[in-house]
């Protein structure tokens, strides 16, 4: 039996540990239903070691017997004060390598030796070493140190049957680089890399501190960074608030009691915008894309020469950089595999190799379908009110939930109809309509009222879409079975249609609903096509589809056939 080697990312935020078990790679829990080991490391007060949650959940109240983020010190010939010894970064390092050698070890049921730890493709040479030293201290024989755009591009194809080159955009909590790769069958090259050490979530972090130190100055005229451990409250509801914004666009940032004014307890309640966060963030944004064409540059590559974009590290989730990433490289971004665990994954896949293991890709539960909502927005340079706004996107793993925010559009709106299509097309008319629902009873109010649609896709491919009055909480929603059926609605019920009539089962609603269906497709296709009908053309559809929406209430069986034949004959001559 081969001795079994571990994959380990050590993170600036988190770090993970992983193994391959019967050809598949598999990232160990820490604690139940948790792949992540905060990488944080304190003493208790009666001075026991702390690492990971328990660590990081004491960092508010002794932030002096707690360190993070220790990842942007290595290779530095530092010491770190730890209550009341001294630490170089390789030792704090190692308290984090330990630990997971030890979760490993309890999984698996067997001693662990040997370790591939994952460092940054823009590290240097005293920063890997730096690592390779943390291994050693904490019991391991760091069989190699690997890349991790390397790691990340074998987890999400360990195997390529053709040549390809790909971007692995890796921002992390701490560190960015970004690596051009050649991919082939097992082996990958990184043909040139660009980033920056010191350029992360934790800075991003850093944007939205300094917000709300800027509003607590304002609002109590106080400097919160006189208490470490106000201010250390405060760094932990940024972290969650940058995380909530991910999915949400607003999040609301709260901690009780956390100064004190003249004797009077001083609460922080803060909303916070993606929008506006986002701006904050802009000039990192533009950083990353920089170092993008220096990579290409260095590669001797243009754009054209990019195959896929893979996304590396926590703080991609952030929806501005795959939205800016898309613009600027024309490709859609993958992010099937979770950006938090496929370097660790990576890591396991590669140690397999080194052991002799046989390695298969990474199975991952994905939506192959992308699903949103229209509005009234800019489509080919033109406000039109069926323009599509995806929230989750084709290649999302799932389960997944996501939130947009979107406005009335004129002075006491009462009521919103709520469109939920399934597609790629920008048009959503050209989109498959899945759903739609009606929220009404909406605030008198000048237009701009914003309103939440929330979409929740969950492992059995049921869809929920819900809409909310911001400002009231008022509601509606809907649910979707098999969103995520490769078979079309029409689809299913011709194929039902098909197997009963095999086995002599008519249906006589079938041809009910087969009406009704053909109706419906017919409208939306007619309303794809005023645009380019005459006057005379879109008077006669309008009229008909009224018609047909008449007959439909009516249950006109007559009248409904007539109009539709005579839609029908108006929608051939014009795609004729």
């Amino acid at each position: 039996m081969t001795e079994t080697i571990i994959g380990i990312d050590l993170g600036t935020t988190n770090s993970e540990v992983a193994v391959v078990r019967e050809g598949q790679a598999q990232v160990l829990e820490i604690q139940t239903g948790n792949k992540l080991l905060p990488s944080v490391v304190g003493f208790s007060e009666d001075g026991t070691l702390l690492v990971g949650e328990p660590a990081r959940n004491q960092y508010a109240l002794y932030p002096q017997r707690t360190i993070r983020s220790v990842k942007r010190l290595m290779g530095e010939d530092s010491h770190i004060t730890l209550g009341e010894q001294q630490y170089t970064p390789q030792e704090i390092s190692a308290i984090i390598l330990r630990h997971l050698k030890s979760i490993a070890e309890q999984h698996l049921g067997e001693e662990i030796h040997k370790a591939v730890i994952t460092v940054p493709a823009y590290f240097s040479d005293a920063q890997r070493q730096a690592t390779r030293e943390a291994g050693t201290i904490a019991g391991l024989e760091v069989v190699r140190i690997i890349n991790e755009p390397t790691a990340a591009s074998l987890a999400f194809d360990s195997e390529y049957p053709d040549q390809k080159v790909a971007l692995v955009y890796d921002l992390g909590g701490g560190t960015f680089d970004v690596s051009v790769v050649r991919m082939e069958r097992d082996v990958v090259e990184v043909l040139a890399s660009h980033g920056n050490n010191k350029l992360g979530g934790d800075d991003f972090d850093q944007k939205i501190i300094e917000h709300i130190e800027a509003h607590i100055k304002e609002t109590h005229q106080l400097d919160p960074i006189s208490s470490p451990q106000t201010m250390a409250r405060i760094t932990q509801a940024a972290e969650a608030a940058k995380i909530a914004l991910s999915d949400q666009p607003y999040v609301q940032i709260e901690e009780e009691y956390l100064l004190e004014k003249d004797g009077v307890p001083v609460h922080l309640s803060l909303e916070l915008a993606r929008h506006d966060y986002e701006e904050m963030i802009a000039d990192y944004v533009d950083e990353t894309l920089r170092a993008i064409h220096t990579a290409l540059e260095g590669a001797r590559m243009t754009v054209s020469d990019l195959n896929e974009v893979l996304l590396v590290g926590g703080s991609t989730r952030t929806p501005v950089i795959a939205r800016r990433l898309e613009e600027e490289l024309r490709l859609q971004p993958r992010s099937e595999i979770d950006p938090d665990l496929c370097v660790a994954s990576g890591a396991a896949i590669q140690a397999a190799m080194i052991a002799g293991e046989k390695v298969g890709n990474v199975l991952v539960d994905i939506t192959p379908y992308t699903f949103g909502t229209s509005a009234m927005a800019k489509y080919k340079g033109e406000l039109y009110p069926y323009t599509f706004v995806p929230l989750i996107k084709k290649n999302t793993p799932i389960p997944v939930t996501k939130t947009e925010v979107f406005y009335t559009i004129f002075d006491g709106q009462d009521k919103v109809e709520v469109n939920v299509y399934q597609g790629e097309d920008s048009d959503a008319l050209n989109n498959t309509k899945i759903g739609r629902f009606m929220i009404e009873g909406l605030s008198d109010v000048p237009q701009g009222n914003p309103l939440l649609s929330t979409f929740s896709l969950d492992l059995n491919g049921i869809l929920h879409v819900t809409s909310q009055e911001k400002n009231t909480g008022l509601e509606n929603s809907i649910r979707i079975d098999n969103a995520i059926s490769r078979f079309e609605n029409e689809e299913m019920a011709e194929a039902t249609d098909r197997v009963q009539n095999l086995f002599g089962e008519p249906d006589t609603q079938d041809d009910k609903r087969r009406e009704n269906t053909r109706a419906q497709a017919l409208i939306e296709k007619a309303q794809r096509l005023m645009e380019k009908a005459s006057d005379d053309d879109r008077e006669d559809m309008v009229d008909l589809i009224e018609t047909i929406n008449d007959a439909l209430q009516a249950d006109d069986d007559e009248s409904l056939e007539e109009a539709i034949d005579q839609l029908s004959d108006v929608i051939f001559y014009l795609e004729a």
